[in-house]
């Protein structure tokens, strides 16, 4: 592999782990400086492996890189040497010399920990994906703008706004408390499932940057199953739905780009290693009492494995629909619903239903009416679906409703 090719993806997967071990050394408040160590580094392999080639480990010669840009300024900064290096140093037993700690456990430790933080409660939900995404899975700032459809300045005030909370909080890079660990918990699942959500529900054209959105929300969530504080039966559940999702992800789309509706899809493009993990993950999530919305999901998300149409699948599917709206009520559940209740019972009863969601603002609900309405009064799905084109935002969606009318 060329250098112009191994930088990019050596940024992708290092930076994050240099960001997250010197955050943790040098403090939450400092974590612009960290990232700056990190951005140096990269910048000194593009200056020097052109000329005298890619090391023989370039992990490696990364890590030392950035150690000893750490160390130069610790010992030469004057703030750095004057007010943070002392805590440090106080911080080592006597005598002994400072050491990063660039080792594979320190770097998973210090990852989950830095998402403890970013996932403090006192963050905002958007906030908190953006600083996932930034320090955790080393995307740059054109691509977290592109992923939220914005702007750069945008990004940049948000995730300046989210530091200095953490900076004025003085939040911790540690584990909490086991008798807290739970409530925070929730917090950061919340963050890796909107972000997952982000990739795979997006409007972003990027498919790559989509795909890799999901990726990165399940290794965050690989590493919390992996971690014996956190591996429990929510994660598991998670995780699962995850597996589930991303097998049919090759599948939603045709070589054109334009979106496969899930009845059309090639079935011999889901991912089975996928399925039989979320299989794995959704056993794995049984143990225990606890029953939240990522079980019920990772239930729904099962069956939708299943490809034949069947009673039962449908049935299991609508109950399950039925479970989560009591847990935690959503329009786009209730909406999604629908779909299984036509299935189920008919479309005259899932039309009766949907129409009094009234989610006028939303495309999916009058492409899904116009879906119901199609073999019961074609003018009406066509009204419906005429909605749906005029609100609907981006150009894969609006070929997917301008189909359906002329199949019609």
């Amino acid at each position: 592999m060329q250098e112009t090719e191994l930088i990019p993806h050596l940024f992708r997967t290092e930076f994050r782990k240099i960001t997250a071990v010197l955050c943790k050394l040098f403090g939450i408040e400092n974590v612009n400086i960290a990232e700056d160590i990190a951005s140096e580094t990269f910048l000194s392999a593009l200056e020097i492996w052109p000329y005298k080639g890619i090391p023989e480990n370039p992990a490696a010669w990364l890590y030392a890189v950035a150690k000893n840009k750490a160390k130069n300024l610790i010992t030469r900064d004057q703030v750095f040497h004057n007010k943070i290096a002392p805590l440090i140093i106080s911080s080592l037993p006597a005598g002994q010399e400072m050491e990063i700690d660039l080792s594979a456990k320190n770097i998973a430790d210090s990852q989950l920990q830095m998402l403890f933080a970013v996932c403090h409660p006192s963050i905002p939900a958007e906030a908190q994906i953006g600083m996932a995404l930034r320090i955790l899975c080393g995307f740059g700032i054109d691509e977290i703008a592109n992923a939220f459809l914005t702007n750069k300045e945008t990004i940049n005030k948000r995730l300046f706004r989210a530091k200095e909370k953490l900076r004025s909080g003085m939040v911790a890079i540690e584990f909490p408390p086991e008798h807290e660990i739970n409530n925070r918990l929730q917090s950061v699942l919340t963050t890796l499932y909107l972000l997952f959500n982000e990739g795979y529900y997006s409007e972003s054209q990027d498919t790559v940057l989509r795909n890799d959105l999901c990726l990165e929300a399940m290794r965050l969530t690989y590493m919390l199953v992996d971690n014996a504080q956190t591996n429990q039966p929510d994660v598991n559940a998670l995780l699962a739905l995850m597996c589930f999702q991303s097998s049919r992800f090759e599948a939603r789309k045709d070589e054109n780009g334009e979106m496969v509706l899930y009845q059309d899809q090639d079935e011999s493009l889901w991912n089975q290693e996928l399925i039989t993990k979320g299989a794995y993950y959704l056993h794995k999530a049984s143990h225990g009492n606890s029953l939240s919305k990522y079980h019920i999901e990772a239930s729904i998300a099962y069956w939708y494995t299943i490809k034949k149409d069947t009673h039962e699948k449908w049935e299991n599917i609508l109950h399950l629909f039925n479970q989560l709206l009591a847990i935690e009520y959503s329009p786009i559940a209730a909406l999604n619903r629908t779909y299984a209740l036509s299935k189920a019972r008919g479309n005259e009863v899932a039309i009766e239903a949907a129409e009094k969601l009234n989610l006028t603002t939303n495309h999916f609900y009058f492409t899904l009416l116009g879906e119901l309405y199609k073999d019961i009064d074609k003018e009406k799905a066509k009204e419906n679906l005429l909605k749906a084109l005029d609100i609907s935002k981006t150009q894969a969606d609006k070929h997917t409703i301008q189909n359906k009318l002329d199949q019609l």
